[in-house]
């Protein structure tokens, strides 16, 4: 019973995930980089901290964060720095690929990476238990799943013309958003990598009385002020270069009130992927935790790709490649659910 309520958390991070892109289609005029920082500040700075203040017993988390070791707190903020890249990168392969396209590529790496090589590093043979097993079984189908609906999405380009393209995603480049989407796959994975350095924080929380589901909160908030750095010095980079610092003062008012709502929306949507996550894997039995990074991830994958759809991301394409997109997210949905078997 604990592992379904561990999926239906993470669940309800995944969709959290798969739709913070969404208000930023309400912004109006801003670059992406100003909107992009803008929800930073929002998911990386002030919702870590909000959340842990509500979740944390009153008065400890001053405590808990001062009984950590320096060491313990500067490797989560380093996994953080390398997940901000990832970050980042997520964003610019969104944006050159489009929600469904770009989501599957970089989650899909995230996925195979963030839950297979904490394990490895720590020497946990996955071979050697039914655990294991079922483990290596749900990254597989993941990774089917994520071939599937590169597939698909690789028929709908080639039945596409260049204007097509451009028309169901604005600022669509193949090449440059596959670069950066295997980019962020690769180093978005550094964000479990960090959960993983965070540990000692979990166990002194749980010594101030924390309840288990708010356990990695503290570590959030070092995680993701690793990536707010990451990506504040990449973003006011861009403003200066482009002129771009100008969105944030010479906007009218109510489009800068605006603008700041949405893409303060989309980074509320960001932290609750991790916020839920954390709650969800608490759940999970230790032997399959590792598994709850691949249940978020492909999750996120087959919510995305839904949005994909509506978004009109697919339109043109045949009843053939919808169907084998659909064969991709059941595959993606189905490999979720192998927990549950442990």
């Amino acid at each position: 019973m604990n592992s379904f309520i561990g999926i239906i958390l993470i669940s309800l991070g995944s969709i959290c995930a798969a739709s913070f892109y969404i208000p930023f289609k309400r912004v109006k005029d801003w670059a992406w980089e100003s909107y992009w920082l803008t929800q930073g500040v929002a998911a990386w700075l002030i919702a870590p901290w909000i959340f842990a203040r509500l979740t944390i017993p009153a008065g400890e988390l001053q405590a808990i964060i001062s009984e950590t070791p320096g060491h313990t707190l500067l490797l989560t903020m380093f996994f953080g720095l390398l997940w901000g890249i990832g970050g980042l990168t997520f964003g610019l392969s969104i944006r050159f690929l489009g929600v469904a396209l770009g989501q599957s590529i970089a989650l899909g790496l995230c996925a195979a990476f963030g839950t297979l090589i904490p394990p490895v590093v720590a020497g946990t043979d996955l071979f050697g238990s039914a655990a294991g097993l079922l483990t290596l079984l749900g990254v597989a189908l993941c990774l089917a799943g994520i071939i599937i609906i590169g597939y698909a999405a690789s028929l709908k380009n080639k039945g596409l013309s260049e204007n097509e393209r451009k028309a169901a995603v604005k600022e669509f480049a193949l090449k440059k958003g596959l670069l950066v989407a295997i980019l962020a796959g690769a180093m978005s994975a550094s964000f479990n990598f960090g959960f993983q350095a965070g540990r000692p924080i979990e166990v002194i929380a749980q010594q101030h009385g924390t309840d288990p589901l708010y356990l990695k909160n503290v570590t959030l908030i070092y995680i993701l002020l690793g990536g707010f750095i990451t990506n504040f010095v990449y973003c006011v980079r861009l403003n200066f270069k482009n002129k771009t610092y100008r969105d944030y003062f010479s906007s009218a008012c109510p489009k800068v009130i605006n603008n700041v709502s949405f893409s303060f929306l989309a980074g509320l949507l960001w932290f609750l992927q991790f916020q839920f996550y954390g709650m969800g894997s608490s759940k999970l039995p230790p032997a399959m935790a590792i598994f709850g990074w691949s249940i978020l991830m492909a999750l996120n994958i087959a919510i995305s790709n839904i949005w994909g759809i509506a978004l009109h991301e697919w339109k043109g394409s045949n009843k053939r490649t919808m169907l084998i997109l659909s064969g991709g997210i059941a595959l993606l949905i189905l490999s979720t659910f192998v927990v549950v078997l442990n």
